[in-house]
């Protein structure tokens, strides 16, 4: 009986490792319309997830992209929020979050980011390095994560492909490694060089919207000379040479560790590329990879459970007014229905109803697995950063920290009838992460201030109020630039000397903070408060 318990438990290990080992998990990043949602789609496709492309662009058409779920994202062809997708491919289970490229919801993307393992970094071949992706690229950086290029659009008059290396290495502070080579660009591309396989990818276009073809061929095939053009041709030969000459050495270690990033060059429109992509990146990323905590790193293959909530969502049905977790599964292996502790929440609580997602769309699941991301739904107990592990086990992984917010309006209802609405619209879009509220020192919900971090959010917090909880605002322009917490319990903030347009308020959680409309006003505070400490961000 010992001998069996003990083989079937090494059976259930090695089936937990199996699974966990296949799992791949990443963000895609870029700045806005270098076609990361385009990407994002095209590798649903390969894996069968979903039947046809939504298009993000053109007002008429009646498509969308599958991962913009909002109607508010439908109608201006951006991304606001995260979406999370899950597909298969070549026995693989990928995690797809698919993050807004507009700079001003970068935070949503930083916490996405936090959940991944790896990240794909979309660049528009004309425009090279934009201002969103370096800001975004540095977020995977400090996290020391693999980050693969994917250099897109390569249908329209592009940079130089040397240009474009050295621009990504030079603004980036990363190392390349150029795995396929561009053939011409614009009406004259002719498809990619693929180094590995010493083979070509012949470009074939048939229309709008259609997949293009590609042949394979030799690149010392003397048909190509006919088939590119004698110009093209050379170019090829020449760039062949210069990148086994003078390029960099191919180093896995260095990519896992996000010293240097492999570059495909392709167009997600059309499909081209893109296969050979996924292929690549599946092969030189790992699966999910250790998180640190506060007993040190959690190994993902630990049969323990764990995990950490990254996002809240609320509304994303309407018919139920539902708001949901996502959590990053960092261990073990998720059951349905399982007991878990919410560590922050210091109780035991059940799991019922876990649910992997395709945007809006979702499916309840039986089981998940380190690597993956599920949707709890939450009766308002998590929070952004929040930990549930196994029972018997009370660490707390590292948590996220929020970004100050830059821009600062005070809202209120209209319709002094609707405060319940605005009280709870408010509030639960503050939880999610998505702005961040004050109130006066011991004031009422009645009227809030609402900092973000780009003025676009006001435009989805009145949206989603009027649209999701039935209420219209009034919003008035602040002329605050900086934020403060105080640090300390015992500091008597209505005591305090302060310069007369420093205002003081409080935050969701009842803790002491200080706007301020220029720097020098900050100064003014620590000089004329001995011993005060002023911190510029949140503490979870």
């Amino acid at each position: 009986m010992f001998a069996g318990g003990w083989i079937g438990g090494g059976t259930a290990l090695a089936d937990l490792r199996n699974e966990i080992e296949k799992r791949r998990t990443f963000a895609i990043i870029s700045h806005p319309d270098a076609g990361k949602t385009t990407l994002t789609e095209k590798f649903l496709l390969y894996g069968g997830a979903i039947a046809s492309a939504g298009m993000v662009k053109g007002k008429k058409s009646m498509k969308h992209a599958v991962s913009d779920w909002m109607e508010i994202e439908k109608q201006r062809g951006i991304s606001v929020t995260s979406s999370v997708l899950q597909f298969h491919y070549d026995g693989y289970c990928i995690n797809i979050l698919d993050t807004p490229g507009h700079q001003d919801f970068s935070e949503d993307t930083y916490r996405t980011l936090m959940a991944a393992d790896s990240a794909v970094m979309v660049i528009d071949a004309s425009k090279g390095v934009e201002k969103q992706t370096i800001k975004l690229f540095k977020v995977c950086v400090m996290r020391d994560i693999p980050i693969f290029t994917f250099v897109n659009k390569m249908d329209r008059e592009a940079r130089d492909p040397f240009d474009l290396m050295q621009e990504i290495e030079d603004v980036l502070g990363i190392e390349t490694y150029p795995v396929n080579w561009p053939i011409g660009s614009g009406k004259n591309f002719k498809g990619v060089y693929e180094r590995n396989k010493d083979r070509v990818l012949s470009f074939t276009y048939n229309g709008v919207g259609q997949e293009a073809g590609a042949e394979v061929m030799d690149v010392h095939d003397p048909g190509l000379k006919s088939l590119f053009g004698e110009e093209l041709y050379n170019t090829l030969q020449d760039d062949v040479e210069l990148l086994d000459g003078a390029g960099g050495e191919f180093d896995l270690e260095k990519i896992r560790h996000g010293k240097l990033s492999p570059v495909l060059f392709g167009l997600a429109l059309t499909n081209f590329g893109v296969e050979p992509f996924l292929e690549n990146f599946l092969r030189m990323t790992t699966s999910p990879l250790p998180r640190q905590s506060s007993e040190g790193e959690i190994d993902p293959f630990s049969p323990d459970f764990s995990a950490f909530v990254f996002k809240i969502q609320a509304n994303m049905n309407k018919a139920h007014r539902d708001r949901i977790a996502f959590m990053r599964i960092c261990s073990g292996k998720f059951e349905k229905g399982q007991e878990v502790v919410h560590v922050q929440g210091g109780k035991k609580i059940k799991l019922t109803q876990p649910q992997q997602m395709m945007a809006q769309e979702r499916e309840i699941v039986e089981e998940a697995y380190a690597g993956d991301i599920i949707g709890i739904f939450d009766p308002g107990i998590f929070s952004i950063g929040d930990t549930v592990c196994a029972p018997g086990k009370k660490f707390q992984f590292e948590g996220i920290p929020t970004f100050a917010p830059e821009h600062f309006n005070l809202v209120r209802q209209t319709d002094t009838m609707k405060r319940k609405q605005f009280i709870k619209g408010t509030s639960q879009i503050a939880q999610e992460g998505a702005i961040q509220i004050f109130q006066e020192l011991g004031g009422g919900m009645e009227e809030v201030i609402v900092g973000v971090v780009g003025t676009l959010q006001f435009d989805v917090l009145e949206y989603r109020l009027k649209n999701e909880y039935g209420v219209d605002i009034r919003m008035e322009g602040l002329p605050y630039q900086y934020i403060r917490w105080i640090v300390g319990e015992d500091v008597d903030v209505k005591a305090l000397d302060l310069s007369s347009d420093t205002k003081r308020v409080q935050d969701m959680r009842g803790r002491p903070l200080l706007l301020f409309t220029n720097s020098w006003n900050i100064q003014w505070a620590l000089d004329h408060n001995k011993g005060l400490r002023l911190e510029e961000f949140s503490r979870s």
